[in-house]
């Protein structure tokens, strides 16, 4: 199975977060900033590699929080 992210929002989340194709998982690549943006939605598509090939899609959200206040 192989993940990719078919959207994000807002789209400068493409920056913010990575997402490993091969086991799915997203890490922080960049700042957030709770002033800046609250949350973010990612679209994630898994596709397997049979014949023909199927996927399925989540989507993710990511609510930022304002700790420092």
């Amino acid at each position: 199975v192989t993940f990719s992210v078919s959207n994000t929002f807002p789209e400068k989340g493409i920056n913010v977060f990575l997402l490993n194709t091969r086991t799915g998982e997203i890490h922080l690549a960049g700042t957030v900033d709770y002033e800046d943006t609250r949350s973010y939605e990612i679209q994630i598509e898994a596709t397997d590699k049979g014949t023909p090939p199927l996927s399925g899609h989540c989507k993710v959200v990511l609510e930022v929080l304002d700790v420092n206040d």
